[in-house]
């Protein structure tokens, strides 16, 4: 019985590396494959006219990111 327990660990924890790697080497957060928000024809969340400080900031470094990126 011990045996099965520590190998579906092994098991689980050998496909968590494999996640964890994979998000470090591209730096690209998990997304699901549904598509989201998007999905329903909604560009934002919020129905603001124009984003929040916070916001833009982030914005400005995902298009700074995207930039420099390595092809």
């Amino acid at each position: 019985m011990i045996v099965v327990f520590l190998s579906t660990f092994a098991i689980f924890a050998l496909v968590f590396l494999a996640l964890s790697l994979g998000y470090l080497i591209k730096r690209k957060s998990i997304q699901g494959s549904c598509g989201g928000i998007s999905s329903l024809g909604l560009e934002k969340v919020c129905d603001c006219p124009e984003p929040c400080d916070a916001r833009k900031k982030r914005m400005a470094r995902d298009a700074q990111r995207q930039n420099n990126r390595i092809l």
